[in-house]
């Protein structure tokens, strides 16, 4: 999909009193590209990561005023953050315990910039950025290593990361996983105190430790894109800008770990299953089968980026992961002219591949899917009864929807039906029960 047909996905700018639409515009626009650079240099500069993400808030809340009267400063970046460590400046004077930390903070200002209430941007903000652009990087992957830190359940890293690195609203959190506005901010802000509570500091693990923390970093944009690309609940089969902030999210980490292969074929995955969006639901949002869908719409410049991807994976040389090996999977997908035409022997050869690094059972499951393409349902077949008398994937629709498809294959509609009908039932998404029901009525 060309980048203008997609969906926009607005920025995390509280709500206030009316302001002009070209200020929340240019407010919206700088927050969506620049809040996790901004937020990294608070919380390096403040040391609290919780109060960096609040002053910066407060930062865009005054924006929102200051820029619809005299309009957007020339360096929106540094009026934020010289705004927000003006903020912090004064909350630190206000906290009288903190006076030797206040000191160290108000060195660069002079005596006169100091007011209790809200601060002024100063005319030239860029004189008083409060980070080094050589540091960026490093800030932002900080930022990106605490907001999934392994303290925090998984819930609450999904929503912290979308909120201080995403720079999505709470509001927006709420509505992509169909949860409540309310639950997310106590995710968001029982995920600050724990952070705090917990005494994890902002900085870049060191380097023993980056690599179980880079695994819960590339677990949460998974978690971010999966959700995106098929919706687990609600009426739409696809969520695309759930799934391209992913995408976006992980383009900025191969950016600031360029060494990493697993980094790549993260990337080169969310690249390559994004392409096929575009023809993966018809006009009237109903779900296109692989089968069905119309590769002439499939996005070639997303395939090429997510090729590419994968090749800087395996040019490292050091080994692709579950990431990689997935991204593989998805490019024998993407390269074949038809279903009939993919290579499926290597798809079951790299599922199998993929069953050694990070066995699942629903890693198991696509296999079967794959060996049902290559040698037939019936072996297939056996493999996913293996699956159903271990009670693996028990209450998921996704195993009783392979086994019906299969059954069909062999003729055995009756059994079939029952399977797509219990499939249905456990299906939580509208539109995939829509065309689990209609497969089962076809078969009356």
């Amino acid at each position: 999909m060309a980048r203008a047909d997609r969906p926009a996905v607005t920025s995390g700018v509280p709500d206030g009193p009316p302001v002009a639409e070209s200020a929340r515009r240019a407010v919206e626009a700088v927050w969506r590209i620049e809040s996790a650079r901004i937020v990294g240099a608070l919380a390096r500069y403040t040391g609290d990561f919780a109060f960096a993400e609040d002053v910066a808030q407060e930062a865009l809340a005054e924006a929102l005023v200051s820029w619809s009267r005299d309009g957007a400063p020339a360096s929106p970046v540094g009026w934020l953050l010289a705004t927000a460590r003006r903020r912090a400046v004064d909350a630190f004077r206000r906290r009288s315990a903190l006076d030797e930390r206040y000191a160290a903070l108000a060195g660069p200002l002079v005596e006169g910039e100091f007011s209790s209430g809200a601060a002024a941007a100063p005319e030239r903000p860029e004189d008083d950025l409060p980070f080094d652009p050589d540091r960026v990087d490093d800030d932002v992957l900080a930022l990106m290593f605490t907001a999934c830190h392994p303290v925090l359940s998984p819930e609450a890293r999904v929503a912290l990361t979308l909120r201080v690195v995403g720079g999505l609203s709470s509001e927006e959190v709420a509505r992509a996983f169909l949860v409540p506005v309310p639950t997310v901010q106590a995710r968001i802000t029982r995920a600050k105190k724990t952070l705090a509570a917990a005494h994890v500091p902002f900085e870049l693990p060191p380097p023993e430790e980056r690599r179980e923390r880079l695994g819960a970093v590339l677990s949460v944009l998974y978690v971010i894109f999966t959700e995106g690309s098929t919706a687990t609940t609600g009426d739409r089969l696809l969520r695309p800008d759930l799934a391209y902030e992913a995408v976006r999210l992980a383009r900025m980490l191969t950016a600031l770990l360029p060494a990493d292969p697993e980094v790549h074929g993260q990337l080169a995955l969310f690249e390559l299953t994004a392409a096929r969006f575009p023809a993966r639901t018809g006009p009237d949002g109903e779900p296109v089968l692989l089968e069905d869908q119309d590769r002439r719409l499939w996005d070639g410049s997303a395939i090429r980026r997510g090729l590419a991807a994968l090749g800087r994976a395996s040019a490292l040389r050091r080994g692709i992961g579950p990431y990689g090996l997935q991204a593989a999977i998805a490019a024998c997908h993407a390269v074949a002219p038809s279903v009939r035409e993919t290579d499926w022997e290597r798809v079951v050869l790299l599922y199998e591949a993929l069953g050694r690094v990070a066995p699942s059972p629903v890693v198991e499951l696509n296999r079967a899917v794959a060996v049902a393409m290559a040698s037939g349902p019936q072996e297939a077949l056996s493999l996913v009864d293996d699956l159903v008398a271990a009670g693996r994937l028990s209450g998921s629709h996704l195993l009783p929807t392979v086994r019906g498809e299969l059954l069909v294959r062999l003729g055995r509609t009756v059994e079939a039906r029952a399977e797509l009908e219990l499939a249905a039932r456990l299906c939580g998404n509208a539109r995939e029960r829509s065309v689990l029901l209609r497969k089962a009525s076809a078969l009356e």
